[in-house]
This record gives C-alpha cells, structure tokens and sequence, in this order.
C-alpha cells in the first residue's frame, strides 16, 4: 500500500483528527451548559446519565456533519460522476481527507468514553462497530483509494440523531408522546433507507465496479470483500430490533387511542 503522505496530508490529517477530538470535548461541554440551563430535569439526572446525555450530544453533532458531507461529495459534487476517466475507486478531495480526519477524531473519543465507562455508554457490539470503521477509514485516508465507499457508510450516520432523540426522550418520560411516536417511524424509515437499502446499493455498485475494486492493493481489496458485510449485518440484527419497538409502541398507541373513545 502506497500512502501519499506529502506536505497538505501532513498538515490536513493531523489538523482534521485534532478537531475532531476537539470538536467532541467542545460539544460535549456545551450539550451539558445549555442542558442545564434550557431542561430542568438534566440537573437530576445521575452522573452517569449525565455523561451518556452530553456524550450522545457530540455523536449527534457528527451524524449531522459527516451525513451533510457526505451526501454533498457523493450526489451534489461531480467528484464520482460516472463520465470522469479516473477510476472511481481512486478519487478523493481534500474535504473527504479533512472528513474522515473528523471521523477518526470523534470515533476515538467515542471509544475512549465508551471504554473508561463500559459497558454503561455500550456493549461489545459498539466496540465492534467503532474498530471497524476506524480501520476502514484510516486505510482509506492513509492510501486514497476507495472514498466512495468510505462516504457511503458515514452517510448512514444520518440515522444517529434519532436514535438519540429517541434516548433522550425515553429518560425524560416522554415515550408516551407523540414526538416519541412520530421520532420511531422516522427511525424506522431511515434505518431502512440509509442503512438497509443503501447498503444494497453499496454492494451493487462494487459489483459493478469490481474491476477497480480488485485493483486496489490486497489488503483494501480483501477489507472490502469483509468489513462491509460485517456492517451490513450489524445494520440489520439492529433494524429487527427497531421493527419490534416500533411495533410495540404503535400497539400501545393503539391501545390508548382505544381508552380514550371508550
């Protein structure tokens, strides 16, 4: 694997993965002053629902982030056109290098919190998910190849901020609100969007494209051949869960809509 480490990349990837860490602890503080000021129930929260309220404020600012990111460079920008003579599989830009810099930066803040507090902020299945999606996004920032797909997946950050919505509600005692309700069905839709049928879409397009793929060095190659489907299958044991609540909460709603006529 040939890494281009040359005088922007020292610069930029370094920068980018400071501020991505930064960009977490700058959140962070600030998701626990506003809390604290805008909602009177944060003050009594336990300390460790307080870590896990604040934690979930940065995720939720870098869903957003690398979701708008990624959606301009893979459908507004020309970057992957399919009329551009490079291979796709070899383009890049300095906003995908500065983005998966970010990423890697909150992915190992993350999984810092995620370790020092464990298994209080997540499971083995967290560990699993952020191992993978660092080492994904440090092979392709360190050899150039393979951005698309990078950026395919850290679109399906676009679903975090309801799950978030969806925990913040639930400990505020909110399930039974219509916020709550109405945050389910558009988890639900997107999950299965971004991260059900994108995946499809993902794994058609390197079928598509194999050609370039398997050009890429052996261990890229061999990486694509595995961490996605991994992801894939995460994705999906995680939707199952989400039909099931989904279907408990419209139940209830149901059950109390019926209450009320009677």
């Amino acid at each position: 694997m040939d890494v281009s480490f040359g005088p922007d990349e020292q610069i930029l990837w370094p920068t980018s993965v400071l501020a991505g860490v930064a960009m977490c602890a700058a959140v962070y503080d600030l998701t626990r002053q506003v809390s604290s000021r805008c909602y009177k129930g944060y003050d009594g929260l336990n300390e460790m629902h307080k870590v896990e309220w604040n934690n979930r404020g940065f995720s939720t600012f870098h869903a957003l982030a690398a979701a708008a990111v990624s959606f301009y460079l893979l459908v507004l920008s020309d970057l992957f056109t399919e009329s551009a003579r490079s291979a796709i599989v070899d383009r890049k830009s300095w906003l995908s290098d500065a983005m998966f810099g970010v990423s890697l930066g909150y992915f190992l803040t993350d999984l810092a919190m995620i370790l020092w507090y464990f298994p209080h902020l997540g499971g083995k299945e967290y560990l699993l998910h952020h191992g993978l999606s660092m080492y994904s996004i440090s092979l392709s920032l360190l050899s150039g190849k393979g951005h698309i797909y990078i950026l395919m997946v850290l679109f399906t950050e676009a679903t975090t901020p309801f799950v978030n919505l969806r925990w913040y509600l639930d400990l505020a005692g909110r399930k039974g609100s219509k916020l709550y309700l109405y945050n389910g069905v558009a988890l639900l839709v997107g999950w299965l969007v971004a991260r059900v049928i994108l995946f499809v879409y993902f794994f058609a397009h390197v079928y598509i494209h194999f050609d370039q793929v398997r050009s890429a060095f052996p261990l890229g190659f061999y990486s694509m051949l595995t961490v996605p489907p991994v992801l894939s299958l995460m994705n999906l044991l995680w939707f199952c869960k989400i039909c099931k609540g989904a279907v408990k909460t419209l139940c209830k709603a149901k059950q109390s809509a019926s209450v009320k006529m009677d």
